[in-house]
């Protein structure tokens, strides 16, 4: 009895503690996320496109997509979104190319299989493999002519490299260039997160009963996220960004791309990214003019992995962002978008055939 009385006493006291604790933390990121943004008018998911179509993929699945500027401008730059996200996240690069000339550019996003306005896919069809595909069946509706270039972040780069696995005959064609931000190769599992080493070592035993009771507890875990929100709020800001100065509204807006995907779909895909092996792929794009851009806080393709990537293509021009993250396309949008449109301007020049005689 005594001893069930003060175990309980204990409890009570940390139960009081942790209260006392997540109200501290919760008014300190209240300030935060309350105080001076100058970002707060970002129009953040509400840019209009020029036309707006979907794309059925090879095994039925509508897949939403937006084109911004002239059908037939001269070279057609394809945006490729990351994990958990959706086409919403170039939105300043969107909005900083769409004055380009010499060449004009028509911009094409698209949401993944399973991920924003997109359709809903079944589990086994969560492989970078099949969104390499979705991408093909993309550009086979959208883009059935003429030049293009890829522009991929995180598991839109891998998506990238496994077209150029299935398809290497485009890259000998028709693509001009390939912009790769925030992505890898592979190897993804030796990530430590930016935890411990001891503590990272313990994911592989611990993810598969991880992703089992994220499927199977979907429904609480979906509440839990509701509930967690000023958790949620730090964990974006931790692992898409790497300064703690950036804009609450930016780090809000990136949690309603990431809390927008189901909890399932987030467990569907994880196993893939784990998988992904494509650095044999990357000598598609040997004679190509390449980009690959990361920052050196990234803690979820850690800048090694692009290094990696440059040392594979020793032609490739590699950015790496002094304080930036995950997101560096929203972090340093200025930066990114500026070397994207030189890198555009490289690509389209470099390359050869009568449809591109005469640029300067």
């Amino acid at each position: 009895m005594i001893r069930a009385g003060f175990l309980a006493g204990v409890a009570g006291l940390v139960a009081a503690g942790a209260a006392v604790g997540l109200a501290t933390e919760r008014y300190a990121i209240g300030r935060i996320r309350n105080g001076p943004d100058p970002e707060a008018d970002e129009p953040f998911g509400k840019l209009r496109a020029d036309r707006i179509r979907t794309v059925t993929t090879d095994d039925g699945l509508p897949l939403a997509v937006e084109e911004v500027g002239p059908p037939d401008a001269p070279l057609t730059v394809v945006f490729v979104h990351g994990y958990c996200l959706t086409m919403g996240s170039w939105h300043y690069q969107r909005l900083g190319l769409a004055d380009m000339i010499n060449p004009k550019v028509r911009m094409v996003f698209y949401d993944h299989r399973s991920h924003g306005r997109s359709g809903r896919a079944p589990a086994e069809t969560a492989t970078i493999e099949q969104l390499g595909d979705d991408l093909h069946r993309v550009l086979a509706d959208v883009v059935p002519r003429g030049p293009f270039a890829l522009v991929g972040h995180s598991m839109g780069g891998m998506t990238i490299m496994a077209l150029a696995d299935a398809h290497p005959e485009l890259f000998e064609s028709r693509v001009v260039g390939v912009a790769l931000v925030s992505t890898s190769t592979g190897r993804l599992s030796e990530v430590t997160l930016g935890l411990p080493a001891v503590t990272a070592k313990l994911r592989a035993p611990v993810l598969p009963l991880a992703l089992r009771v994220m499927r199977t507890r979907a429904g609480l875990i979906e509440r839990t996220r509701r509930i967690g929100s000023d958790i949620s709020w730090l964990l974006t800001r931790r692992y898409s960004f790497g300064s703690t100065e950036v804009s609450p509204s930016l780090v809000e807006y990136v949690g309603r791309m990431i809390s927008g995907t189901p909890i399932e779909v987030v467990a569907d895909f994880y196993p893939a990214l784990n998988a992904h092996d494509k650095l044999a792929a990357l000598g598609r794009l040997r004679d190509l003019e390449t980009l690959i851009v990361v920052g050196d806080r990234d803690l979820l393709t850690p800048v090694e992995h692009s290094e990696r990537m440059a040392e594979a293509l020793p032609k490739a021009e590699l950015v790496v962002l002094d304080g930036a993250g995950h997101l560096a396309m929203l972090e340093r949008p200025a930066l990114v978008t500026l070397r994207l449109r030189a890198f555009l301007h490289r690509a389209y020049r470099s390359a050869s055939g009568s449809a591109w005689r005469g640029v300067r």
